[in-house]
This record gives structure tokens, C-alpha cells and sequence, in this order.
């Protein structure tokens, strides 16, 4: 959500910086700014709503260039899109900021900023963390002191970089709740929201703490943490690659992602499993083995997408382990009272590692001391997650470009399955049985190949979707919340309104709205629930509803009068939410593409949700 970009070097930077916000527009936004200090030794900026090419449109008409710039996409919180809402934000003409976060006290700060004789121009929150910065640099303190004591005022979630005349070879930057990465170059040094918007200019970055602040040269970085104490955070060498970031032969990065699975799948397995068992050693701690086998019960926390992958993780661990597990919105567990629990492992889920709403339940549960330890399932080894949790199982899904999750997904899902065989083996499981997981994990990259296969096939039923308003999406056990992914994925970025039902629930309700307007989606691997489910599919057929059926060769549905069947291969049980996840994401993709839709920019959406 929003990005930052920042530059000081011995080369003009606004190319740099807009090749950031490029790289950055899978984040979500509405527009878009820039601002340096030019050789003139003035402030200046250029903003527009939009994209980041209307951005480089004005720009090439009315060009800015300095050796010191920040720059933004925005995802408005407070204001409307509009030029005098974008960022950078100034004060004066002596502070010029970005910032991605929330101040929660921006009401009570304005007022006394007001009441000081500063002027508004814009309705964020952000423009009050320039002000202030403001007041204190008129008592004649450094921009860095001027930074420190204007962010002891704020409350809320802050990632920050302040630019100014005053010191035109240095670059400030605060973090607090919000992700922020420093690059290093020679002679040079970067900031940005993540490490892709950096990649064409270093492949060296220093990921800051919770409270840090640092003082960025040409030659230099300094950091101070939350006490103002100088700190070394370490550098990372990153092993991403630009090429990640571009979309090939393909016409969308969702695409590109959805055919990218089997080898996202096959990174997230690799060197993970051995003869027959799964490694510990993939938690990242050397004791792995002897904490699982202490957990008497888990507690699942995650947001949208991996909130339905969590849902599965439930499924299969009680099925397999015995050990209750429990799966809520992060969102809505942050503000929930709970009691402490003993011998519980805490798990988050995210793409990120950066959702605000995972992070300050992950700081509720650390407050709260009753955890036998906190696990993430992430994406992102540097992420805010990551460091903050005692063990992370990292999915290589590789960077995911599009807003709609795709491979992030299904490598969560192979990572709950992960985590799950682990359970099994630290509470003595039958060897026969986890020889028998860890044997058919090794098949599912090939399974999804031959998903991918069925894309033509798919693309053609798609055709059947224009013109419809609603849809429904009915799964049964954990294909439950794969129908829920589903109905999110046509709804995210078709605009179709959809939702999903176990298919059990048609008669408590659902049944009302069936009728040969509303199509009907469904999951049917062959598993214990099938002739339950034919049966829930002959109510909705009877009912003149339009059923599209993704079955197993071997579930013996057979096409017919209002019921359209793809026929799906035949997967080992534990490996049907995984594979059956394929087909609606490439249902989804296609009506969006026959809708016009932007794709891979969804309206009012953002990849990364970094405030709450």
C-alpha cells in the first residue's frame, strides 16, 4: 500500500526515482509525485493523479532534475485522489516528505498547527509530520534532530523520508510500523518501500527497525534506534532478480504468476524433503522438532488470501495430528480479548510480511507471553514478520506483481502441508503415512502442470461469464475455503459479485438467490464428500441454476442440461485444495480480461496493506 522512493547521488535522480515508482505500482495507487532539491538550491515538485505515466508525461514537459528527490504513489486514506493530495508534501519551502502509514492524532495536531499560523493544503494526515518537522527546524536543530523529535509526537504507523534545502546532500528517514529498506550503492545510497523498487540500482540493503531513524549520505548512513542510541543494522545481499519484476511473453503479471506455480511450488519443496520426511531444519531453528512436540494447540492468524489458506491449514492439521487449531481474521483478533494459553503455537500467514493487521496481533500475542512460540508463513525473508517471529517457513514463491494472489497461495498452501507433516513427525505419526504425504507432494508440480494444460478450455467457459452480475462458489470440507478464494478472486478483479458457501448451506438460504442468471462454481475432487456434494448439485439443477463444475476424472459427473463439467485429474486427496485452487484463478483472470478490467491494478486495491 503507497511507495516511497528515494535518492542521493552524484547523478540526477528523477529517472531513478520514477523507474521506483514504476516498479512499485503493484502496490496500489491513485497518484503520484516527485521532489528534489535542485542544483539551484530550491524545493521543488511535480505531482498528478493517476498513474505513474501521467506522472512522466508532465514531467517531460515541465522537467525537474536534482541530485537529492523523493517520491511516492499514494493509496488514499484520508482525502481524495486529487494533485493537492499527492505526495511529497511541503512545508513552506524548506521541508518536503513522503510517507506511507496512518497518524492517528493527525486531528488534534492539525488543530494546534493551525492554531501556530500553518496553512493546509491538503486534507492527509501526512501534510501535519511536515509542519512539525518545520517548527522544530526553525529553532535551528538538524533536519535528523528536527525528524527525532517531531515523530515522539505521532501516533499511529509511519514510514517516512524528509528531504530539505537546508541540508542538500542528506536524506532522513523514520520507520514505525510501515516497511522501509535502505539501498547501498557507490557513491550513492537509496530508500524504498521494498527492495523491487531498488533492484536496477543495488542488489545491497539494510532493512530498518521498528523506531529507527537514519541520516542518509552520498558516503554515509547513520542509524539511531528508538532511544536516538547509533545502532548497525546488518547488510543483505539480495539474490532477486530485475527479470522478476518483468512481464515476458505474457500480457499480465497474474498470468505470468499462475503459470509460474509449478516452479514456485517446486522452490517451496526443494531441499525440504528427504527420503521420506520432512526436514526441520526449514523452520530455522535447530530445535524444531522438540517445540512442535509440545504444542497442544495452534491459533492461525492472517488477512484476505491467506486468512483462506489458514482456513485449509485447519483441515488438514485436526485431520492429521489431533491438535485443535483455530483460524481468525488478524484484524479481528487484535481487538479481542483473550486469555493466556498454554503450550499454543501462534502461526501468521503472509505474502508480505508486512500486513499491519498480522503484525500487531503478532505483537498482542508476544505481549500476552502464553505462546509456546510464534511461526510465520511468509514470502519475505526480510519482512517485519519474519524477524519478529521465533520461526518463519519461507514459501519461495518469488516476487508476486499482481494485486490478486496467485502463486503466494498455493505456496502457503504447500507450506501449511509443510508445517502439518513436521506436527506429524514431532508427535511420533505413523511412518508409513508421512512417507505416503511427503511421496505425493513431490507429484503436485506435475499435477498443476496438467491444470495449466486445461487453460484453452478454461478461457472459452469464461466466455459464459460477461454478462453476469452474481455468481456463487460452493466447495465442501477444504475445498470450502478454496470455493471462498475463488469467489474473492472473480470479485477482486472482475467486479462480479460473488460469494461462497459450503455447499451443505443451499438450504439454509443460498438456494433463494439460484436461478438461470446465477452461475454456479464448484470444486468436486473425489474425495469422502463427493456423493454429498452431487446431491447439493442436483438441488441447485432442479432449481434451473447454471452449474460450471470442476470434477475429477474418476467423480463420474457427467455434463448435461445446465451443468458444465471440466474434467481435472486425478490428485491425492491432501492434494485437492492445492490443484483445484489452478482453474478458478484462470477463470478468474480470463472474465476479467473479457471484462476489460485492469488486471493486475484492481480498483482499490493494494498488494501490500500496511495500514490498518
Amino acid at each position: 500500500m503507497c511507495g516511497i522512493v528515494g535518492a542521493v547521488a552524484q547523478r540526477p535522480v528523477v529517472e531513478i526515482l520514477l523507474e521506483g515508482l514504476r516498479r512499485l505500482e503493484y502496490r496500489g495507487y491513485d497518484s503520484a509525485g516527485v521532489a528534489v532539491v535542485r542544483a539551484e538550491g530550491d524545493l521543488v515538485r511535480s505531482r498528478a493523479v493517476g498513474k505513474v505515466a501521467a506522472l512522466m508525461e508532465r514531467l517531460d514537459g515541465e522537467p525537474i532534475d536534482g541530485k537529492l528527490g523523493i517520491a511516492h504513489t499514494r493509496w488514499a486514506t484520508h482525502g481524495v485522489p486529487a494533485e493537492r493530495n499527492a505526495h511529497p508534501h511541503f512545508s513552506g519551502e524548506w521541508v518536503g516528505l513522503v510517507h506511507n502509514g496512518i497518524i492517528e492524532n493527525h486531528v488534534e495536531l492539525r488543530k494546534r498547527l493551525q492554531d501556530d499560523g500553518y496553512r493546509f493544503d491538503s486534507d492527509t494526515d501526512t501534510e501535519v509530520i511536515a509542519h512539525l518537522i518545520d517548527i522544530f527546524r526553525r529553532q535551528g536543530v538538524s533536519m535528523l534532530d528536527a525528524v527525532m523529535a517531531a515523530r515522539c509526537e505521532l501516533h499511529g504507523a509511519y514510514a517516512m523520508a524528509v528531504i530539505s534545502p537546508d541540508e542538500p546532500d542528506t536524506l532522513i528517514v523514520a520507520r514505525q510500523g510501515s516497511p522501509l529498506v535502505l539501498g547501498l550503492g557507490i557513491g550513492e545510497n537509496f530508500i524504498g518501500s521494498d527492495i523491487q523498487a531498488l533492484l536496477p540500482v543495488t542488489s545491497r540493503f539494510i532493512y530498518l527497525e521498528n523506531g529507527d531513524v537514519a541520516r542518509i549520505t552520498r558516503k554515509k548512513i547513520d542509524i539511531f534506534d528508538v532511544n536516538g542510541e547509533r545502532v548497525v543494522r546488518p547488510v543483505r545481499e539480495s539474490n532477486a532478480s530485475m527479470c522478476s519484476a518483468e512481464l515476458g511473453d505474457y500480457r499480465h503479471f497474474m498470468l505470468k504468476e499462475i503459470f509460474e506455480q509449478p516452479q514456485s511450488v517446486t522452490g517451496t519443496l526443494e531441499n525440504r524433503l528427504a527420503g521420506d520426511h520432512v526436514l526441520p531444519a526449514l523452520l530455522g531453528v535447530s530445535d524444531a522438532l522438540e517445540r512442535l512436540a509440545q504444542v497442544e494447540e495452534i491459533q492461525i492468524l492472517a488477512c484476505g488470501t491467506s486468512y483462506h489458506a489458514g482456513l485449509v491449514g485447519r483441515y488438514w492439521i485436526e485431520a492429521n495430528t489431533d491438535i485443535p487449531c483455530n483460524v481468525e481474521v488478524a484484524s479481528e483478533y487484535r481487538y479481542r480479548r483473550q486469555p493466556p494459553r498454554k503450550n499454543m503455537l501462534f502461526v501468521t500467514i503472509s505474502q508480505s510480511g508486512e500486513t499491519a493487521d498480522t503484525l500487531a496481533a503478532l505483537e498482542k500475542i508476544k505481549e500476552n507471553h502464553g505462546a509456546l512460540a510464534t511461526l510465520t508463513i511468509c514470502n519475505v525473508a526480510e519482512s517485519s514478520l519474519t524477524r519478529e517471529s521465533d520461526m518463519a517457513l519461507m514459501t519461495m514463491a518469488g516476487p508476486e506483481i499482481g494485486v490478486a494472489s496467485t502463486k503466494a497461495f498455493t505456496t502457503q498452501l504447500v507450506a501449511l502441508q509443510l508445517l502439518m507433516v513436521l506436527l506429524m513427525q514431532a508427535k511420533g505419526a505413523d511412518k508409513a503415512k508421512v512417507a505416503q504425504m511427503v511421496a505425493d507432494l513431490r507429484k503436485l508440480p506435475a499435477l498443476i502442470e496438467q491444470v495449466l494444460d486445461l487453460n484453452p478450455k478454461i478461457e472459452t467457459l469464461a466466455e459464459r461469464f460477461i454478462e453476469k452480475n452474481h455468481a456463487l462458489f460452493l466447495g465442501r470440507g477444504e475445498l470450502y475455503p478454496i470455493a471462498m478464494e475463488g469467489a474473492l478472486k472473480l470479485k477482486e478483479i472482475s467486479y462480479i459479485h460473488a460469494e461462497a458457501y459450503p455447499a451443505g448451506e443451499l438450504k439454509h438460504g443460498p438456494l433463494a438467490l439460484v436461478d438461470s442468471e446465477m452461475p454456479i462454481v464448484t470444486v468436486a475432487p473425489n474425495t469422502a464428500l463427493l456423493e454429498k456434494l452431487k446431491s447439493n448439485l442436483e438441488e441447485v439443477r432442479s432449481r434451473g441454476g447454471e452449474l460450471y463444475v470442476f470434477a475429477d476424472r474418476e467423480a463420474h459427473i457427467v455434463a448435461a442440461d445446465n451443468l458444465h463439467v471440466l474434467e481435472m485429474p486425478h490428485v491425492p486427496e491432501m492434494l485437492a485444495p492445492i490443484v483445484y485452487t489452478i482453474p478458478l484463478q484462470l477463470l478468474s483472470y480470463h472474465v476479467a480480461v473479457l471484462k476489460g478490467t485492469d488486471v493486475d491494478k484492481p480498483r482499490n486495491l493494494a498488494k501490500s496493506v500496511t495500514v490498518e
